[in-house]
């Protein structure tokens, strides 16, 4: 069986809850990802930021990505996935909540992301055109996919 930690990329870096966007942004340019998991002072998961979260939720409404902190912005229902769950229903989840990234746990701790690219290297062909047919298209309340 097939599991998240097999397919995952380990080693996933977090911006902190008190830092800013400014900071994701560049943080995430030096790492050249898309997305960041924000972790609390308590050494937990809180949350995820995105390039796109950065850009729709703080820039355009004019505020200063300087002055705003990560933990205002990350994405409020949070979907994540355990370590030792099995790729398929990893797969599954992300298709039903039409993520295109998500955190693995283990022992309540962020050990790594799976996002596309972990995806295409790991999934056959058909389940991997299966997945980008789900995850891209239209969902019901018009939103894209994250």
């Amino acid at each position: 069986m097939t599991t998240a930690r097999d397919i995952m990329h380990a080693g996933a870096e977090c911006i902190n809850e008190d830092e800013s966007l400014l900071s994701a942004a560049r943080k995430m340019r030096d790492l050249d990802v898309g997305s960041l998991p924000i972790c609390g002072n308590d050494d937990r998961l809180h949350g995820i930021i995105t390039d796109r979260d950065i850009v729709v939720k703080c820039v355009s409404e004019g505020r200063d990505p300087a002055q705003v902190k990560a933990g205002e912005m990350g994405t409020d229902r949070l979907h994540l996935v355990s370590a030792t769950d099995d790729a398929d229903a990893v797969v599954r989840m992300m298709e039903r909540h039409q993520i295109r990234r998500v955190p693995v746990i283990d022992d309540k701790r962020l050990v790594g992301m799976i996002s596309e690219a972990d995806l295409a290297q790991h999934l056959p062909e058909d389940q991997l055109a299966r997945f980008v047919e789900n995850v891209y298209a239209p969902s019901r309340n018009g939103a894209k996919a994250r």
